[in-house]
């Protein structure tokens, strides 16, 4: 029993320097990369189902809207998750390797609990990506229409959307698309297509990533902006009222599936191999990055509920149906193209960090060698990048964002509880450890911390809690029938 708590010291994180990642990211770098993950999919797609909550095609209630209340739901996350944050700064200051929480847990809470971070960071990244692309393909599609370009219903609706859809017009498409064999031809193809380009991208280097995520993250906040002014000068007061029509029940169910819009922060900690002077650079990424984010969360959140009665957001495209239901088509077009520029660099980080958790696994021998592998020019996990990517892409053909966003949630937020947790062990396993950013008032900042990420899993449907189980069941089989037989630690 106490090889599977075994825990690795933190020195022996560090991999040998022939192996390593190639530094190249700053400060800057590093909270143009929070922005580009933390500002996408949540702000300008699941806000809409937070804002008014979602009811299955037999009536049967999912979630329950938070309303105008929603910007509570965004202040109630900000606070959470700035407790994970100064967690997470303290250990990726200590720890600067590509493995994040994963790494993290490894040397605070030993093999197993690492193991099982390690598996919900892969539903984070791989799965959440999914999501991105399928909220990416809503908004490309919009944008399309502009231009009066259109596809069929069929190419743009994966199999699950059509299915869980309460829109008659979207759930009849499992009766009007056209069949193989009886079955319905439901693919997203766009989702599927921006991955793969993705994937190309990361494939040549994290720098020349890094460039193209700095340029969306400028398009991004321009858009956002120009959605705020132009927003603000329509608001009607009246739309404001209810303003919880659910009370703190909405409140918090809201809070558990727009987490989704916080998630990226802990993809900064994946790049800290990949950071220049990561002590001091990966405490200012992660907490300027999602203050950053916090308050253009909240001033977005006003706006929005504000432009057009709260149920009129709920659809794929929330901020650019806002526009249209107030009359504004043309802004509604400038926004949709934001949209595709944001989410296309929340796609960016989250494909980047995916991989990097697959490396720093397979360094530990708890997956196969080949996971490990460095391109010998390009300095990047090529291999785990191609996989994850094609993955990712038959996961957007066919699936639905809101059952995803839940999945996502739910693993990220046991994540970040455990690094919570993995603070205090390692302040009394080594408390002489170098700490270049130290959490003061740990006990307290900790404690509250992974207590707040735990009461907001509990806002999430019952559905996500099983299949969280089922998720969780499956890696700790693959564990016990590989992870744990070629463990580096426990052969050392």
């Amino acid at each position: 029993m106490s090889q599977l708590f075994r825990r690795k010291g933190t020195s022996e994180l560090l991999p040998e320097s022939a192996q390593t990642l190639k530094r190249v990211l700053g400060a800057g770098d590093l909270i143009m990369l929070a922005i580009g993950a933390v500002i996408g999919a949540g702000i300008f797609s699941s806000i809409g189902t937070a804002a008014a909550g979602e009811v299955l095609p037999s009536g049967e209630v999912v979630r329950y809207g938070a309303g105008p209340a929603l910007v509570l739901s965004f202040i109630l996350l900000g606070i959470v998750c700035g407790l994970a944050a100064l967690c997470y700064a303290e250990l990726a200051a200590m720890i600067p390797q590509a493995g994040s929480a994963y790494a993290y847990s490894y040397a605070t809470l030993g093999e197993l609990v690492a193991w099982i971070i390690g598996w919900d960071l892969i539903l984070e990244y791989a799965v959440g990506n999914i999501a991105v692309a399928i909220a990416w393909s809503g908004y490309f599609m919009s944008l399309l229409s502009g231009f009066g370009v259109t596809m069929p219903a069929w190419s743009t609706h994966g199999y699950r959307t059509a299915l869980l859809s309460s829109d008659p017009a979207v759930h009849g498409l499992l009766q009007t698309a056209p069949r193989i064999a009886g079955i319905p031809i439901l693919v997203n193809i766009p989702a599927a297509l921006i991955v793969l380009a993705i994937t190309w991208l990361l494939y040549i280097g994290v720098r020349e990533s890094a460039r193209a995520n700095n340029i969306m993250v400028v398009v991004k906040l321009l858009v956002l902006g120009f959605f705020v002014v132009l927003g603000g000068m329509h608001i009607d007061p009246a739309n404001y009222k209810p303003f919880a029509p659910n009370g703190w029940a909405g409140i918090h169910q809201g809070a558990a599936i727009v987490f989704f819009a916080y998630i990226g922060f802990d993809a900064i900690s994946t790049a800290a191999e990949e950071t220049k002077n990561p002590q001091r650079n990966m405490p200012i990424g992660i907490l300027g990055g999602l203050t950053i984010c916090t308050l253009i969360y909240v001033v977005v959140g006003i706006v929005a509920t504000g432009l057009v009665p709260y149920q009129q957001l709920k659809a794929s495209d929330p901020l650019a149906r806002a526009l249209v239901v107030a009359g504004l088509p043309t802004a509604s077009w400038i926004v949709s193209f934001g949209a595709v520029v944001s989410l296309t660099a929340v796609l960016l980080v989250f494909q980047y960090g995916q991989p990097r958790i697959f490396l720093a696994m397979a360094r530990d021998g708890l997956l196969p060698a080949w996971a490990s592998k460095i391109h010998p020019k390009y300095r990047t996990p090529h291999v785990t990048t191609v996989v994850t990517g094609i993955v990712v892409a038959l996961g957007g053909l066919v699936m639905d964002e809101n059952e995803i966003y839940d999945l996502t949630n739910i693993g990220t937020l046991a994540a970040f509880a455990i690094v919570c947790v993995g603070v205090l062990v390692l302040r009394y396993t080594e408390p002489d450890r170098p700490r270049p950013f130290r959490v003061k008032f740990v006990w307290p900042v900790a404690v509250i911390g992974a207590l707040a990420c735990v009461y907001t899993m509990a806002g999430l449907p019952t559905h996500a809690w099983e299949r969280f189980g089922v998720w969780l069941s499956v890696g700790l089989l693959l564990y016990f029938l590989y992870g744990y037989r070629h463990s580096g630690l426990r052969r050392s």
